[in-house]
């Protein structure tokens, strides 16, 4: 449980901030100081906050032998000549205390240092277990005060697992915080799991099993671990995904050799078909206002993107490039699609706009699918399996095709899905 309170109001004329709507942008060099705090906390959550905006690619953390001042804390001023002659455009100060109750109280201060003014202060109550927490909630209030938009570091992915050798490979179901620590595992490995993705409401997802080998889409409460069957149906069932609200799950049905979308209500469990084609439609994924949907189909003859309204009506082409395309997912922002696309012997992870104008290649690779959104749209996770590698590995790589980079698993991993921000 964590408890934040907003101690500082911005000044209008500050004046570090970064545009990150550019191509390749130049890192903002920033100085975070080791929080001040007896018994090792503080410098664990600073090193939290550092390694997060580091990875972002946005920022440059300073290392600290270079700094002059020592020693500061969020109550004094900082000397900003100390910090300006070291180029450090930005200073995160703070200070962990531990609170009668046994709580620790976590506070922070921003500082522009060229301007000499305060960007930014909170302090937040939390248990000592959630210590890695705060640091993301604090680099998520550092992101957003400098490039103006949502941060995406206190969140989680569920992905597959994978261990063993690859014609034994075991798939367990796994959850883990956005950059790799606290994995735990949410199935035995005994059933074949496919295709996480989170809940609105970032305390449920859905998947695909295979238990006694038939092909089921289950609900999974992450909290309580209890699990409970969509529904039977006849045939095979794809890529299961829940609509904005958490209301509906929709899913790919395959019967006779063809595969169509349908959309369930979660509450009543009606069952509505939305295409109706002698082709493979999956892939489903929503708006995120719900009030339409992007797919994958090879009604044309080979697999290209498609949009409908939610009720299954105006479907339309969108992908008209070489090659074919994949595992379409709507931006949480709607203003893309990302999408894999196979073409000459390579996979390839893009975007497109809604309209299917505008498509961009952000990374090629010998196996890259399966792209998933960070909360604020600025970020994509997929999964690549290298020629040679042994196995899958998760990526993250910024909207811009820069700062691709590997998201630490304890073994192979695929199939991510990331949450929307926690609570």
């Amino acid at each position: 449980m964590l408890a934040g309170v907003f101690a500082t109001v911005t000044p209008a004329s500050a004046v570090v901030e970064l545009d990150i709507t550019q191509g390749n942008v130049q890192p903002l060099p920033i100085a975070i100081a080791d929080f001040q705090s007896g018994d090792g906390f503080g410098k664990k959550i600073s090193d939290v906050v550092s390694a997060d905006l580091k990875r972002s690619g946005l920022f440059a953390p300073i290392d600290p032998a270079a700094f002059i001042q020592k020693g500061l804390g969020p109550d004094a001023s900082p000397s900003f000549q100390d910090w300006t002659v070291i180029n450090a455009q930005a200073l995160v100060v703070g200070r962990v205390s531990p609170e009668a109750d046994g709580r620790l109280r976590v506070e922070f201060r921003l500082w522009d240092t060229f301007a000499g003014q305060q960007l930014d202060g909170q302090q937040f109550y939390t248990n000592p277990d959630n210590w890695r927490r705060v640091g993301h909630i604090i680099a998520d209030a550092i992101y957003e005060r400098i490039t103006g938009e949502k941060g995406y570091f206190d969140s989680r992915v569920v992905f597959v697992a994978e261990s063993g050798d690859k014609a034994n490979r075991v798939k367990r179901l796994a959850i883990m915080d956005q950059d790799g620590a606290n994995v735990r595992y949410l199935t035995d490995g005994r059933d074949l799991v496919l295709t996480p993705r989170f809940s609105p409401n970032r305390q449920e997802i859905t998947y695909m099993s295979f238990g006694n080998g038939e092909p089921r889409v289950y609900l999974l409460q992450l909290e309580t671990g209890q699990r409970e069957i969509v529904g039977n149906f006849p045939g095979m069932t794809f890529s299961p995904r829940f609509s904005p609200d958490g209301q509906r799950v929709i899913m790919s049905l395959q019967q006779n050799g063809n595969a169509n979308i349908y959309a369930m209500d979660l509450r009543s469990r009606a069952t509505t078909r939305l295409t109706s084609t002698n082709a493979i439609d999956t892939s489903p994924s929503y708006s995120p206002d719900g009030t339409r949907i992007v797919f994958e189909s090879d009604r044309g003859g080979r697999q290209q993107l498609y949009t409908m309204g939610a009720d299954g009506s105006n479907q339309q082409r969108i992908s008209f490039g070489d090659g074919t395309y994949s595992t379409p997912v709507w931006s949480p922002r709607g203003d893309l699609i990302a999408f894999t696309k196979q073409t000459g012997g390579q996979f390839q992870i893009g975007v497109m706009r809604p309209d299917g104008s505008g498509e961009r290649i952000l990374t090629s690779g010998f196996h890259n699918e399966g792209p998933t959104w960070a909360p604020n749209g600025r970020v994509l996770m997929y999964f690549g399996d290298q020629k040679g590698a042994g196995g899958p590995k998760l990526h993250s790589i910024d909207l811009t095709g820069y700062n691709d980079q590997v998201v630490p698993t304890p073994g192979y991993a695929s199939d991510p899905a990331w949450s929307p921000l926690l609570d």
